[in-house]
């Protein structure tokens, strides 16, 4: 994915940027677990995170160096775990890229049969926080893969292969590390809300503060922000925000309460950006074998990778949509607001990132995704007054395409690969742009 799911800015941010950085760092284990042992869990919270230190495999170990803990081939035998449907692997150095190969399969909760060997895509570096942010400068960050969707699992076994590089192998990074994610029980479907000037009592101080932000739009603890009617004139969603000539009609949005996001473990508070000028499309990665129905558990999942495996601050994307078309709130802050997401590194500043969930290589994305797009970006991007046909200029926060400072400019609704080294949103994904430029210019009314 080196070439777009998180890469290529002075931050207009809320309060909470004064704030410390709060995340909760990953636990680290104290012993190596036998080889069939049940690893420990890291809390309990809904849902759990089991993290495992990989280890050098077989005779095909070789050292480098004065450090004889860094193999060519690292991983963990098959083994009995405790449930998980969500795996990625993590490493201490965030600012490390893991040259090599991470291989995983699988046993499947309800018969016991193995999967085949699953690629994980390696780089994910490209994600994240701009440098020098206070996010990107978190003290609980670390490298990770992006995360790979397996369903409902209770047995793993890993490999992690090192390239071989013109002056030999290259070393794998420093503590690599496996993270089991269970997304958990999707929570009670809530009673319908009725419209109130202050939240219901039943929802917490995270939860009501989420769903405040979007309080404009729809009734606090809502799961569903519903799709502006057409027909009406278009509409400004923040009353407050200057009218624009161009605004698609808001498309359906189901919110975090929706997908069941914990509002316990990300940072508290929200950080924005001063305005949204482009949108960047991504392909998640996390692999197509999932149904509709499982997204809310596919979100969770991710959404506890981002914060307790690689610790940022909340869920990396603005919003997510999934292969049927539905729209997913993804970082907290307000859909309708220019929150400052850890997308795609060194453009996050007045942008928005939009991930589809799934691989996009070599898989074409149904017709559903391009359509999702393009309503999401003609509503969102004409809050600002931005032509989804145009062009926009933005300045570089640092990345490995392009040097901080540098203006750079992009299609207003550009790929991954457009800001960074990256194949994501992948070349099938990628190629399906321009017809959401012109849908999402439609929608808009400007052509």
């Amino acid at each position: 994915m080196r070439a777009s799911l998180a890469s290529p800015i002075a931050v207009a941010c809320a309060a909470a940027l004064a704030l410390p950085v709060t995340l909760a760092a990953p636990a680290t284990a104290t012993a190596r677990p036998a080889a069939n042992a049940l690893p420990p869990v890291q809390d309990e919270l809904p849902g759990s995170t089991q993290s495992l230190p990989l280890r050098p495999l077989g005779a095909s170990v070789r050292t480098f160096g004065a450090d004889p803990g860094a193999a060519a081939e690292q991983g963990l035998a098959r083994r009995d775990v405790r449930p998980f449907s969500l795996v990625g692997v993590v490493w201490d150095d965030p600012a490390a890229a893991l040259h090599g190969t991470v291989q995983v399969r699988t046993r499947a909760a309800a018969d016991g049969v193995w999967s085949p060997w699953q690629d994980v895509e390696t780089h994910n570096d490209e994600h994240g926080a701009d440098p020098g942010s206070a996010e990107g400068a978190g003290g609980t960050l670390r490298g990770s893969t992006a995360p790979l969707w397996v369903g409902d699992a209770d047995g793993v076994e890993i490999r992690v292969r090192a390239e071989e590089g013109a002056g030999g192998t290259v070393p794998l990074p420093a503590g690599l590390r496996l993270e089991l994610v269970d997304p958990g029980e999707a929570p009670a479907a809530p009673p319908p809300r009725t419209r109130t000037a202050a939240p219901p009592a039943a929802l917490t101080a995270a939860e009501a503060a989420a769903s405040g932000a979007n309080s404009r739009l729809a009734p606090y603890g809502t799961t569903v922000i519903p799709a502006a009617d057409p027909a009406l004139a278009p509409e400004a969603a923040e009353p407050a925000a200057p009218k624009q000539p161009y605004i698609g009609p808001r498309p359906k949005i189901i919110t975090r309460k929706g997908w069941g996001a914990d509002e316990s473990i990300r940072e508290k508070g929200f950080v924005y950006t001063s305005t949204i000028k482009a949108a960047f499309v991504h392909h998640s990665a996390t692999g197509n074998n999932y149904q509709c129905s499982e997204v809310p558990s596919v979100l969770r999942g991710i959404y506890r990778y981002h914060v307790k495996s690689s610790g940022w601050r909340d869920f990396g994307y603005n919003f997510a949509v999934d292969k049927c078309g539905n729209i997913y709130e993804g970082r907290a802050g307000g859909v309708a607001k220019p929150v400052l997401g850890a997308h795609t590194l060194g453009f996050n500043t007045n942008s928005m990132g939009v991930a589809v969930l799934g691989t996009f290589t070599s898989t074409t994305p149904p017709a559903a995704v391009v359509t999702a797009v393009a309503r999401l970006t003609a509503w969102k991007l004409g809050l600002h007054g931005i032509d989804p046909k145009g062009t926009q200029t933005l300045v570089s926060g640092g990345g490995n395409l392009y040097t901080k400072g540098r203006k750079v400019t992009f299609h207003t609704i550009a790929g991954h690969r457009d800001g960074f080294a990256t194949e994501c949103p992948g070349g099938r994904l990628y190629n399906k742009l321009g017809t959401a430029r012109t849908s999402s210019a439609k929608y808009q009314g400007r052509l």
